[in-house]
């Protein structure tokens, strides 16, 4: 039942009868529910049920008495626990009125007399009872002997009589115990004289032993005799007799005027260090108890509170006083004296003692550091440090040369035991350190003993093997050294001795620690709560008068507010740095009076400002990024160059923002390399310091930056040292080279494109900036050793191609010039081709692992156009190794030459300091030249190196087209927008290509493909990209000018170059066929249409209104402003957008608007200097045959002659959708080209001698049919292809305003062509005859100048002809062959479809001069030569027009009659040609050569009216001109 499982409380019936039935239950079964009772807490309880049934007479009390019988010994305290039952019981039927019951019990009693002692019954139970029960006689009597027994114990005194006392007795005693005891007298014998004398005088034994404590107190220095005798006393004394006198003693200096004797305190501490009395029943006698303690603890928290809250607090000058009054009050309350306190006082004698336990155990009752926090504990807890180290420190801590006051052992044989070795130090002394805390300041020579200990540690055992030690180290220095240091009054040697300690440990120790003084240790203690608010304000006081002019003092008094509270100052001090960037010179320099933990801490301090999570990175506009930022990064590089301060910590933070996928920290080492190492990044660059940047070291340093960098040789040794120390060189590469690529995706989301590209450009430019520093400053072997193979940093590091080359090539550099200077040494030969054998040797060793190497970079097909060893010679040179600047060089030699006169000349500077600057210029200008001299030998090596090499550079197995594309791809393009001078590096590189002559290299084709469509280039760059880019196209425009701009330069340096074959074939063959080179005038032509690409390409760019188009393009138009535009219509069109642009963005869009401005005001400074497009480019008119003429244009080549399209053919067949493609758009061609061909005036004059117009003519007819049949022959050899078809159409649709212009040129043209009668000629012979005798003696030179431009004009149009005719017919009959696109040559021109007769009604009503036109349609060869004629007069000239209007109306009738049938003779022709199988290229122009002949025949009558009348005009039209 419930009973019987729960132990609970049991009903009445539960004894004597079941649940079920009610019957009683047996013996058993009552010990069996008692005993599951007695396990439980209520035993009481279920005995008090038992026995309550036998009073009630529900059971029997011998039955009762033999259960408890059975269970009484399963509890110990059965028995008692039975006596209670019983008391309670006898109370209870003492009280019932029925007899019974009392019975009942009496017998129950009496049965259990054998279970419960006499003893304990007669404590518990009512005389009366017990009495009954026959257990005493009497109760009265029982009761009366009780009282007296109480009486005595608790009231009665045992006391002397005072009065038998005598006072001979106590004087014997001081007699005995004051007497002399350095003799053989022993405690044992004084103890028995005082035996006697209490025995013999009645004296009190307990003021015998208070005499014997005062008498102690007066002889403290026989510690040794008193002990004992006081030890030996004691045994006839109660233990706690010697506590209660003690007590008393301490008592009676309890008033608030006692003074509690030190004596009393030495000997209370004594007696505790020999255990003779406890120090808990010492304590409790003490003042003040531990509430007061503790409160008092509270109110100095809240007071230091309340203090730096008021230091804080903006208080305005009235409440200044008041403030002052209080404060005052406080004070003169404060320097009442307080209360003694006992309890350290006692502690101060125990430490002074050397009873470290109990001092320990009085500490641990009062708040932390509490006691320590009064300076006589401090101090004599230092003391007993001091002691205790001596041993150790003297073997290991004394400095060379110092000897030090060794210091004594306590007497004390229980004082701890001195530490002789390290270990021994971690078992007493760290513990007393902890318990002192930051009142080690108290004693400096204890903290310098200290840190020496650590230091020596360090030295000899190392935190690696004593870990335990080591920490406990840690935590000494945390919790004691560090705060000890803050309340020491401005102690630099202090700082010093820690710093000596410190920098024996790793950085991420000592950053630790300085967190923890920094976040936590200021908290813990109210005295350092105070000085935290005190340095802050003092902080601010100096911070407001810091300026340039008083750095010194103001730096003096930074330097002492530093060296006990760096953490805090710092703090302060860079929160104002990062509001105002003005302060960072002056902090700078009021720097140099820290002492070298102070650097430390402050690298700490600035690490922890840039890491700080409540700062925002970006400004509010998330467009850039914030200048606190920028502030502290600048502030870093000045402060790390300036100052010796350890980098790891810095450079480790970067690299874990790095892997974190963070770039904005990038910007601190950035600025930190630029400054310590004087490698300076920047965009804007003038052209004399990219020069500059090409050299050495030394011009490098001299001319390449914007300040001048000087003693940078330490600082940059120092940053080597810390990247190479902690291995983070090369990961810091590769961090930033796979962080540029990632930062779009990992920093991009939500951000501004803006602020996505600057951090993009942050990250490479860093890169480039540390890549250069590592290359100039890392050894051969160190470089090597760390930098890994090209295929493993690419394909295993997953670095960027052009990051990996970059970070490569210096090893690259190095190696070679070590294998160089190697077998130089191994074989001594002067002979400059020897050197040069050695060189190439050498390279070749060095480069052939790259070779193999590069090949896995790409995929195989690219190496079919380029050869492994053309791309890694491109990625592995520098400008270096291919110009040497020597305009720089000179510029900076002359510059050492001014200033050296300067000093010469200067009056007041002192001969010695005179002396010294002549010698830094002198050895700095032969260090220059010095370094001219190596440069130049080794660039004439490395080109005798390219000159060997070219040979096998392109492969061209596919096409020439296609090399130049992959050239461009993957060499051009990644490195041209990689930093400036790679920009350089690469326009330098295609002409120096171009130079040697390299076979398969079409110089034409790759300019073409770089100036013909920059939009997608120049929208996909970032602002930085787009500056580098602009510098690339800057320079290859200056190339181009420089070819453009004579015709002997042309000649010389293009004329018979490969690069400038205008018919490309597909094999190696590049034939020096004159006729197949592209000649100075036609690529005019093409340098005018690249300008009008180029214009094209901006306005487009401009006219997006995206931001980043429209940024990027006026960057790179502002790069390449020097040599573009320089046509006046371009310039114009420019200048229009231009300005629309800076109207529209001026209130959108700043940045924009100060761009556009810049470049703007640029444009118009340079307007002077354009010129008409006629004077760029010679216009000329194409032949009469207007279909032979103009076949030959595609997409990029429109209006060119044929002479000049660039055609390639690819050896692989096309598909046949590509070929009907290009059916489409050949026919669509025609048609247009037959519109266009006259868009262009012819500009010819006549010098008027009739005779030698004769003359010219036969000759042009003889040269013309000489040049036909080259041509021919020439051709059939020749594959042809036409160049690019795809983009005619566009040129189609140009600017309304060029159409005018055409429309003029158009009618012009056709007016010139018209042929003239025999009558005519007769007129124009006369004319010219006069004007011949007026102008005598010009005519010779004209008529041979004449003569020649003559030739060439008729030797071209029959060409032109032919080779259209030639293109069509292959277009329509290469059915399978695949035809290449050459380069985009597209015409400017806007065609027009209005008939040639009207266009030559409206050109009539035009002056007959010509004038500049927008179009670019290439001519062959057109020589522009000035002339002076007499003019007509215009009655004569109304007539000639008038004959002419008519002629040329019947000539285009004609003329588009044979258009039609030459049409369908094609068209025929190449439908039977499509079918035929294996037709080689060179068939279809065959196909054509009699239909040639027919239009050679046709042409050769039509060609010298034509000529007749065009010099006709040209006299009418300068003649005209001069009269003007």
């Amino acid at each position: 039942h419930k009973l019987m499982e729960t132990c609970q409380i049991w009903p009445c019936t539960c004894v004597t009868t079941s649940p079920q039935c009610g019957e009683p239950l047996g013996e058993d079964y009552l010990i069996r529910s008692l005993i599951i009772c007695s396990l439980s807490t209520d035993i009481q309880q279920a005995l008090y049920e038992l026995a309550y049934h036998v009073v009630r007479g529900n059971l029997k009390h011998d039955q009762a008495s033999n259960v408890l019988g059975d269970v009484i010994e399963f509890r110990e305290d059965m028995p008692s626990i039975l006596a209670d039952v019983f008391c309670i019981l006898d109370i209870e039927t003492s009280c019932l009125e029925e007899k019974s019951k009392r019975d009942h019990f009496t017998q129950l009693v009496l049965a259990c007399l054998y279970l419960v002692s006499d003893t304990v019954l007669k404590e518990r139970l009512d005389p009366e009872t017990l009495e009954s029960l026959g257990l005493i006689k009497q109760s009265q009597q029982f009761n009366q002997k009780s009282v007296k027994i109480k009486t005595k114990l608790f009231y009665k005194q045992q006391k002397f009589n005072l009065l038998r006392e005598e006072n001979e007795g106590y004087a014997k005693l001081i007699a005995e115990l004051g007497q002399d005891l350095s003799g053989n007298i022993t405690s044992d014998l004084i103890l028995e004289n005082i035996k006697s004398l209490i025995g013999c005088f009645n004296l009190d034994p307990n003021r015998v032993l208070d005499i014997i404590l005062e008498v102690y107190e007066c002889r403290p220095e026989y510690d040794d005799f008193f002990v004992p005798l006081i030890e030996s006393y004691m045994y006839m004394c109660e233990p706690q007799t010697l506590c209660h006198i003690l007590g008393f003693k301490f008592k009676f200096y309890q008033d608030p005027s006692g003074e509690t004797p030190s004596s009393l305190y030495r000997v209370a501490a004594v007696l505790l260090q020999h255990n003779l009395i406890d120090l808990e029943d010492l304590y409790v006698h003490l003042l003040p108890g531990d509430n007061a303690i503790i409160e008092e603890h509270k109110r100095e928290i809240v007071e230091a509170k309340q203090i730096v809250r008021k230091l804080t607090m903006v208080v305005l000058s009235s409440e200044k006083t008041e403030e002052k009054e209080k404060e005052k009050e406080k004070e003169e309350e404060k320097t009442e004296k307080p209360p003694d306190n006992q309890k350290l006082g006692l502690l101060e004698a125990l430490l002074k003692i050397g009873d470290w336990q109990h001092a320990q155990s009085i500490m641990d009752q009062m708040p932390p550091f509490y006691a320590t926090s009064h300076k006589p504990i401090a101090i004599a807890l230092c003391q007993l440090v001091h002691v205790t180290v001596e041993p150790l420190y003297r073997r290991v801590g004394v400095p060379k040369g110092a000897k030090g006051s060794p210091i004594s052992s306590l007497p004390n044989k229980r004082a701890p035991k001195q530490a002789d070795s390290f270990e021994d130090l971690r078992k007493e002394v760290f513990n007393m350190l902890c318990y002192l805390g930051p009142h080690l300041s108290h004693d400096p020579i204890l903290f310098a003993k200290v840190v020496r200990l650590g230091k020596a540690f360090m030295k000899e055992v190392g935190m690696t093997e004593q870990l335990i030690l080591f920490s406990c180290l840690l935590s000494i220095t945390d919790q004691v050294l560090l705060p000890s240091l803050s309340l020491m009054d401005c102690n630099a040697c202090m700082s010093e001795e820690l710093w000596g300690m410190f920098k024996t440990f790793p950085y991420q120790y000592r950053y630790r620690l300085y967190g923890q003084w920094k976040n936590e240790t200021y908290n813990s203690h109210p005295l350092l709560v105070k000085v935290k608010a005190q340095t802050i304000d003092r902080a601010k006081y100096i911070m407001k008068r810091l300026t340039k002019e008083n750095v010194k003092p103001s730096g003096r008094q930074i330097g002492k507010l530093s060296h006990s509270n760096p953490t805090i100052l710092f703090d302060y001090i860079l929160s104002q740095i990062q509001k105002y960037d003005n302060l960072i010179t002056p902090v700078v320099d009021s720097l140099k009076y820290l002492t070298s933990l102070n650097y430390d801490v402050l690298a700490y301090c600035i690490i922890e400002a840039l890491a700080n999570p409540e700062k925002e990175r970006m400004k509010h506009d998330d467009t850039t990024i914030s200048s606190w930022l920028q502030s502290l990064a600048s502030f870093c590089g000045a402060v790390f160059r300036k100052y010796p301060i350890e980098l790891a910590g810095l450079l480790q933070y970067v690299a874990n923002q790095l892997k974190a996928g963070k770039s904005f920290d990038l910007l601190i080492l950035k600025e930190v390399v630029q400054k310590m190492a004087g490698i300076e990044i920047t965009e804007e660059m003038t052209m004399e310091q990219l020069e500059a940047m090409t050299g050495g070291e030394q011009l490098k340093a001299e001319g390449g930056y914007f300040g001048q960098i000087r003693n940078t040789k330490k600082s940059s040794q120092r940053l080597k040292d810390a990247l190479l120390d902690h291995d983070l060189a090369l990961p810091l590469c590769l961090l930033m080279a796979q962080q540029r690529n990632g930062v779009i995706f990992q920093e991009g989301g939500e951000k501004h494109l803006k602020l996505v590209g600057k951090l993009y450009d942050q990250c490479h430019d860093t890169l480039v900036q540390f890549g250069g520093f590592l290359a100039s400053n890392l050894s051969t072997e160190d470089y090597i050793k760390r930098v890994p193979s090209i295929d493993v940093l690419c394909n295993e590091f997953h670095t960027p191609h052009d990051a990996a080359f970059f970070l490569s090539r210096p090893m690259y550099a190095h190696h070679i010039s070590s294998k160089y200077d190697e077998l130089k040494k191994a074989e001594k030969g002067n002979k400059q081709q020897h050197k040069v054998h050695k060189y190439i040797t050498s390279c070749e060793l060095v480069m052939a692992p790259v070779h193999d190497a590069v090949i896995s970079l790409h995929l195989p097909k690219v190496w079919d156009d380029i050869s492994p060893q053309f791309y890694a010679t491109f990625w592995s040179l520098t400008m270096y190794d291919l110009a040497v600047p020597h305009s720089s060089y000179d510029r900076e030699v002359n510059k050492l030459k001014v200033q050296m006169k300067a000093i010469d000349d200067n009056q007041e500077m002192p001969p010695n300091k005179k002396k010294k600057e002549k010698e830094r210029c002198t050895a700095l200008q032969d260090k220059l030249l010095e370094e001219e001299k190596k440069q130049l030998e080794h660039v004439q090596r490395v080109l005798q190196r390219l000159k060997l090499e070219k040979d096998n550079w392109l492969l061209a197995k596919s096409t020439k087209n296609e090399t130049i594309t992959k050239f461009l791809q993957l060499c051009i393009f990644p490195r041209c927008i990689f930093s400036a001078i790679d920009a350089v590096y690469c326009a330098h590189f295609v002409e120096l290509v171009h130079q040697q002559k390299t076979p398969n290299f079409s110089t034409l084709l790759c300019y073409d493909r770089v100036f013909s469509d920059i939009i997608y280039t120049v929208a996909s760059c970032t602002e930085n990209e787009a500056s580098r880019y602009g510098r690339f196209l800057c320079c290859m425009l200056e190339t181009v000018t420089r070819w453009h701009s004579d015709r002997v330069i042309y000649e010389k340096e293009c004329g018979n170059y490969p690069g400038f074959l205008t018919i490309l074939r597909a094999t190696g063959f590049d034939g020096g066929n004159k006729a197949d080179q592209l000649d100075y005038e036609n690529f005019r032509h093409v340098v005018h249409k690249w300008h009008y690409k180029l214009t094209k390409a901006s306005v487009h760019c401009l006219e997006t209104g995206e931001y980043t188009h429209i940024r990027n393009i006026l960057i790179v138009l502002t790069k390449i402003l020097p040599w573009y535009p320089k046509v006046l219509n371009l310039g114009q069109a420019l200048e229009r957008r231009v300005h629309k642009i800076c109207q529209e963005e001026k209130e959108k869009r700043p940045d924009l608007y100060a761009l556009a401005m810049g470049y703007s005001g640029q444009l118009k400074s340079r307007k002077p200097f354009m010129i008409p497009e006629n004077e760029f480019h010679h216009k000329d008119p194409p032949a009469r045959n207007a279909v032979a003429a103009t076949v030959q244009n595609g997409p990029g080549g429109a209006g060119m002659p044929t002479s000049l399209t660039i055609n390639t053919v690819r050896l692989e067949e096309g598909t046949t959708e590509e070929t009907d493609k290009l059916k489409e758009k050949s026919q669509g061609v025609v048609k247009v080209i037959n519109k266009a061909v006259n868009a262009a005036p012819k500009v010819t004059t006549s010098n008027g001698n009739s005779a030698s117009n004769s003359k010219i003519i036969k000759e042009k007819e003889d040269k013309e049919k000489s040049g036909k049949e080259k041509d021919k022959e020439k051709k059939d050899k020749t594959p042809a292809a036409t160049p690019e078809m795809k983009a005619l159409g566009k040129d189609g649709k140009d600017k309304p305003k060029e159409e005018r212009a055409n429309k003029d040129d158009k009618a012009r043209e056709i007016k010139e062509k018209t042929p003239k009668s025999d009558k005519e000629k007769e007129k124009v012979k006369k004319e010219e005859k006069a004007s011949k005798e007026e102008k005598s003696k010009t005519v010779v030179t004209i008529i041979e100048s004449k003569s020649t431009s003559e030739k060439e004009r008729e030797k071209e149009p029959s060409r032109e002809r032919d080779v259209a005719k030639e293109m069509k017919s292959k277009e329509n009959a290469k059915g399978g062959e695949k035809v290449p696109v050459a380069g985009s040559l597209k015409s400017p021109v806007p065609r027009s479809e209005t008939s040639e007769s009207e266009r030559e009604q409206k050109r009539r009503k035009v002056d007959t001069h010509s004038s500049p036109s927008h179009s670019s349609t290439v001519k062959v060869s057109i020589h522009y030569i000035n002339h002076t004629t007499p003019t007509l007069s215009k009655s004569k000239e109304r007539e000639v027009d008038k004959k002419d209007l008519d002629k040329s109306r019947e000539r285009s009738r004609e003329r588009e009659k044979k258009d039609d049938k030459d049409r369908k003779d094609r068209k025929r022709v190449a439908g039977s040609s499509k079918h035929s199988k294996s037709e080689s290229p060179s068939d279809s122009p065959r196909l054509n050569e009699k239909e040639k002949e027919k239009n050679k025949s046709k042409s050769s009558g039509k060609e010298k009216g034509d000529s007749i009348k065009a010099e006709k005009m040209e006299k009418s039209s300068s003649g005209s001109k001069k009269v003007k």
